[in-house]
């Protein structure tokens, strides 16, 4: 019977029942796409193994009519990763990647649909200039991680397989023969990153279903007055009212599978972070599938049996409608405090007191969590009680609080929930970045980039390209190796730097200088090698090999008697350089090939993409050496994984509230259909009914975003002694996680003012 009435209630029921699977059917849209995760990176690994070029094993390759050699071109253009390898066959049966059809030639290259895009666009000028191939062919889907990844094979030519240089390799197919993963756990911190993260994301999600299966409770419970006047007995009338509600369920799951379905399908054209996916890739675990869709229905039925508890339906009405007793505190606390009691034994672990209990960590966030939801309509009450006097907008909003508190208050839990979760996460993100980050010592004053120059392309010449390069103020070119004592098993190393007197002026302070001199760097920090050397008295080896490995090309070099002092300085690296400087004509010819160039860069920033005209420049040099952006620090790529995982989530959990928010929006105004189109007749002014509308809704979102901020600190704080990470608040940032959800449910108030002032109509005081 309960499922009837959700189906053949007229146009009101309907409607009740449609924004009720709406609600519904948003959640379980998300659920689907959680439960798809685990699918969605295996498949990406799997994509990624497949097309390695690279087989993580010790067997040795012999050259032969299946062989080929490969190297690693991948490039970077405005910031964007994009991956690449010149293949060069050695024979007939040469292995061909994943997605290709045929190897490419000399001068070719196939590429990806989203590269060929870009190629083809005005913003793919630059990368034209670098990428000097014909296009004759795209990549499959097969061979992609995802539908946006930039990727091309190009035909080599002229590769050449060197034992003392990886950059060339020769295999005999393409994929790892071992995943190349460690074997070894997460480290405990970031496992706790993942655990408070899904937690975080997931438990809006249930508070928003939570809340949707409650629409329309008002008319229902008088809807079910009327059948205890009919003669239904308490009992069948609660039966009744689960079944509305599992039908509402029900219907929400089969709107969330087309949801999800619809979703699925434009993945393709949607990139977050970086980070694409195919369609196919998007098919969630069959168990956590079938989780949700038990979990559903058996959380609407016992989210109605728990709201008709404090519920009496009467023949003549609801009690309801009368004054409600106040809500009581204490059994409130008893959530957060229970929270805290599970995080409380792991407090000072650390990353080297062992793993982090999964089960207490899941338990005591959620507890935390789901606390603001119990708390937070206890305290709409207490504050909307003590209020009253004001303009007519907000007496109107004050006395709706004060009688429908709780419907209030549910509209603001997810958001209230979804904002203590970013506080808490941004907090212990930011008090563990400084863990898993490496600070370098690179002076960013004096140069931008560093390139290293291939043995067979002169200094002079790469400085030339370099200095002709827009955009490009200084280049500091340097020559530079190590020497020892003896030809192999040396045990003293010291640095060589080769330049010219200008460029040796920046690593180290000189007496004077002219072609020809060479000067050994007196007191540098952790070097006592230097001063050992020029005591021997005897011939050094530039480039010192060790037993067992490749030769080298260790240059015999004798120390000049003429030899000058110098005084260590920073170089642009950040560190103070010890060794032997030499100006070019003092090197033995035979010694050149012992050292290696090394040019750093500084940029004028203010030319348009200035690095990208670098890394052209460096790619007519050597299209396989690419050179490197300096930076202050480096993040751990796990890390960063987490975070990027975290802002994917994020911003699919942002959507969803402003959704269902919206849903409950309009479900509330149309619960209050007659009461504002009563108003309105009565001569109430339109602009006072909006204000009372923005005003039931701030004074909630107010104070659901308050509890928020003391709860996500709360967490945030216990979460970082958990971590042996030092407590700190970042205000900014916690008013930025308390704004951003201030200004989706105010967006969301503002979309819902249209259908407001439609409903604002006298005509709406007819009934059926």
């Amino acid at each position: 019977m309960g499922v009837r009435f959700a189906f053949t209630g007229g146009r009101e029921g309907w409607g009740r029942l449609l924004l009720t699977a709406v609600g519904v059917g948003l959640g379980v849209a998300l659920l689907l796409l959680t439960a798809a995760i685990p699918n969605v990176l295996e498949k990406r690994d799997e994509r990624a193994a497949a097309r390695m070029l690279f087989t993580y094993t010790d067997r040795e390759v012999s050259k032969g009519d299946n062989t080929l050699l490969a190297a690693d071109a991948t490039t970077t253009y405005r910031e964007e990763s994009v991956g690449g390898a010149l293949l060069q066959p050695e024979g007939s049966r040469a292995p061909v990647p994943v997605g290709v059809d045929k190897l490419p030639g000399a001068g070719e290259m196939v590429v990806s649909p989203a590269l060929k895009e870009l190629l083809g666009s005005d913003e793919g000028k630059l990368l034209r200039d670098r990428l000097r191939y014909r296009v004759v062919g795209t990549i499959a889907d097969t061979g992609l991680i995802g539908p946006a990844e930039l990727l091309f094979y190009a035909g080599g030519e002229g590769l050449v397989l060197d034992p003392e240089n990886s950059i060339v390799v020769r295999i005999d197919k393409f994929g790892s023969e071992d995943d190349g993963s460690s074997d070894s756990p997460l480290d405990p911190v970031l496992l706790l990153m993942v655990l408070v993260v899904f937690v975080v994301l997931l438990t809006p999600v249930a508070i928003f279903i939570a809340a949707a299966v409650r629409f329309g409770g008002e008319r229902r419970d008088r809807r079910l007055a009327a059948l205890r006047l009919i003669g239904s007995d308490s009992r069948m009338t609660r039966r009744i009212a689960t079944g509305e509600a599992l039908a509402g369920a029900v219907l929400g799951l089969c709107f969330g599978a087309g949801f999800f379905l619809i979703g699925r399908q434009l993945a393709a054209d949607i990139e977050l972070f970086e980070i694409s996916v195919f369609p196919d890739y998007l098919n969630p675990s069959l168990g956590l599938a079938a989780l949700v869709a038990v979990a559903v229905p058996a959380a609407a039925v016992l989210v109605t049996m728990l709201a008709l508890r404090g519920v009496v339906i009467e023949p003549l009405g609801v009690v309801r409608t009368a004054r409600p007793a106040r809500r009581r505190l204490w059994w409130r606390l008893l959530l957060p405090l229970g929270g805290l009691a599970m995080l409380y034994p792991m407090i000072g672990n650390g990353r080297d007191n062992g793993e982090f209990n999964e089960y207490l960590v899941t338990g005591g966030v959620l507890l935390l969590l789901i606390g603001v939801t119990a708390l937070l309509p206890w305290a709409v009450e207490v504050v909307v009680a003590r209020l009253g006097s004001g303009s007519v907008s907000w007496q109107l909003a004050i006395r709706r609080l004060q009688l429908s508190s709780g419907t209030a208050a549910r509209m603001v839990n997810g958001i209230a929930v979804a904002v203590a979760g970013a506080i808490a996460l941004q907090m212990l993100f930011t008090g563990a970045e400084g863990e898993y980050t490496e600070y370098t010592k690179n002076d960013l004053t004096r140069a931008q980039m560093q390139f290293t120059v291939p043995e067979d392309v002169p200094l002079a010449s790469a400085v030339g390209k370099f200095t002709e390069t827009k955009g490009v103020r200084q280049v500091i070119a340097y020559s530079e190796g190590y020497v020892g004592e003896r030809r192999k098993d040396s045990q003293l190393f010291s640095s060589v730097t080769v330049g010219d007197c200008a460029s040796l002026r920046e690593v180290a302070t000189l007496p004077s200088c002219r072609d020809g001199d060479v000067f050994a760097i007196k007191g540098a920090a952790d070097d006592d090698a230097t001063a050992k050397l020029v005591e021997l008295g005897r011939p050094l080896y530039l480039d010192p090999s060790d037993s067992g490995l490749p030769r080298s090309t260790e240059a015999a070099w004798t120390l000049p008697k003429d030899l000058k002092q110098a005084q260590p300085r920073m170089d642009p690296t950040g560190i103070e350089r010890g060794g032997f400087l030499i100006t070019p004509s003092a090197l033995p010819a035979h010694a050149a090939p012992a050292v290696t160039g090394q040019l750093y860069l500084k940029l004028d920033e203010s030319v348009p993409d200035v690095r990208d005209l670098v890394r052209n420049t460096a790619a007519r040099i050597d299209p396989l050496v690419e050179p490197s952006l300096w930076a202050s620090s480096q993040r751990s790529d796990e890390y960063e994984n987490i975070r990027v995982g975290l802002f994917v989530g994020a911003s699919c959990v942002l959507l969803l509230i402003g959704a269902s928010l919206l849903v409950s929006q309009l479900e509330q105004l149309r619960e209050r259909r007659k009461l504002l189109s009563a108003l309105v007749a009565f001569g109430t002014r339109r602009r006072t009914l909006t204000m009372s509308v923005l005003w039931q809704t701030a004074v909630p979102v107010g104070l659901g975003l308050t509890l928020a901020a003391v709860v996500g600190i709360t967490l945030g704080t216990v979460l970082l002694k958990m971590s042996d990470i030092p407590v700190s608040v970042d205000w900014m940032s916690v008013l930025s996680m308390t704004g951003v959800g201030a200004l989706v449910v105010m967006g969301v108030t503002l979309l819902s003012l249209p259908p407001l002032v439609r409903m604002m109509r006298p005509e709406g005081l007819r009934t059926e």
